[in-house]
């Protein structure tokens, strides 16, 4: 199993904890945490941008993450939500296996 940690931002904690909840309840993450607030600062449409956001960190595998990048960008409010994979490459080996029983086969 290959464990991954998802970044996701949404346009507030409202939005990042459906987004959350989502994914959890459809088994595509074992976890999820909203980090809360935070200032964003970008380039859209030509031009340096700037506002409030909310973080939300889900914890998978990465077979998954295609099926979680599609049910995000279904849900999302966002034109081009902010969708990354980072691997896991240690830690807990209990909290790893956790992390793959509690996610569904794709």
């Amino acid at each position: 199993m290959s464990a991954v940690w998802i970044y996701v931002t949404a346009s507030d904690t409202a939005e990042a904890e459906k987004i959350g909840r989502a994914m959890v309840e459809a088994r595509l993450a074992a976890c999820a945490n909203v980090l809360g607030e935070t200032t964003a600062i970008y380039w859209w449409e030509g031009a340096v941008e700037s506002g409030r956001e909310a973080a939300l960190i889900l914890k998978s595998r990465q077979d998954l993450v295609p099926a979680i990048t599609r049910a995000i960008n279904d849900i999302h409010s966002y034109d081009c939500p902010c969708v990354v994979a980072l691997p896991i490459t240690d830690g807990n080996p209990e909290f790893l296996t956790w992390i793959d029983a509690e996610t569904r086969r794709p």
